[in-house]
Parts: structure tokens; sequence; C-alpha cells
């Protein structure tokens, strides 16, 4: 009799591996690495920690706002389990790769992006079109936006025109 048992303690274990596990490697390993990181003076720890924090408060709220839609994925835990373990797992060390292959090149230089398409190939084919972009950007981001933007612009370019004006004794280039 005790083997039947045995197994069927076995089966609820393996179906719920993702409610047993997920506490585990998503709080209580990284909040041990984490106050390990402190004590280090590496700042590679550090990173792969801070950035594994944000990642997950970032799931998290995920998870928060679409939890409705998520009740119907079945695999969602075990997804997460995934990803976590994928986060978090020196092995893997997902969340320092997520850092500096996502997170710092878009903190090192954000770009303001205006998404528009213009309908010809000619983008300044007909002056609308410019019209059309900078008048969709304002609406979305605000004039304060938009002005913060052409100011960047004219610094940038000025900038550009301040380099090329080097001096020496008899040329000018």
């Amino acid at each position: 009799m005790g083997g039947s048992s045995d197994n069927n303690v076995l089966a609820v274990l393996a179906k719920n591996i993702d409610v047993l596990a997920l506490p585990l490697v998503s709080l209580a390993y990284p909040l041990y690495a984490s106050i390990g990181a402190i004590e280090t003076k590496s700042r590679a720890d550090d990173r792969q920690w801070l950035t594994y924090w944000v990642l997950y408060s970032l799931i998290t709220l995920f998870e928060l706002t679409f939890w409705k839609a998520l009740e119907w994925f079945p695999i969602w835990s075990y997804a997460k389990l995934g990803a976590i373990c994928w986060l978090v797992l020196p092995h893997f060390n997902g969340a320092a790769y997520v850092y500096e292959n996502f997170i710092r090149p878009f903190y090192r230089n954000p770009q303001v992006k205006i998404w528009y398409v213009p309908r010809k190939k000619d983008v300044f084919s007909k002056p609308d079109d410019v019209l059309t972009a900078a008048e969709k950007y304002i609406e979305q981001n605000g004039p304060e936006a938009f002005e913060r933007l052409i100011a960047k612009a004219d610094r940038e370019s000025r900038a550009r025109r301040s380099n090329y004006m080097i001096f020496d004794d008899d040329y000018r280039y």
C-alpha cells in the first residue's frame, strides 16, 4: 500500500512543482544572493541582482495587469518559472544579459522615435507629411516635449558645426 501512496505524493508534487519552486527560485534565492551582493565590492553581482529585481517587478506588474487573460494559459506558471530560472541561475546570468543587451543600450542612448511612415517614397516630397508627423508627435507627447526635441536637435547641430571649426596657424577646416 505504501507504494501507491508514494506515487500519489510524487504525482501531486510533479503537478504543483511551479507552486513549490516559484517562491524559492523567484524570491528566497534572489534575496539570499542580493544580500551576498551587498556584502561584496563587485559591481557585476550588484548589477545582476538589481536588474533581476527590476525584471521581477515588471513580470509581477504584467501579471497583475493581465491576470484575467493569463488564467486562460495553463502553462503560464511554468513559463514564468522557466523565465525566472533563466534570470536567476548563475549558470545563465539572464538578468545580466537582459541588462547588457536591452536596458543599458536604451538607458545610455535614449532616442526619441517618431512613429511615422510617410505615404510616399520621398519623405519630404510633400510639406504636409512633415507637418503631419510633427502634429502627431505633439499630440502624443505634448508641445513641451516637441520644443525640447527641437532644442536638442539645434544643440547637436551646433556642436557638430563647432567640431569642424578647428583653427590651425594657416588653415581653417
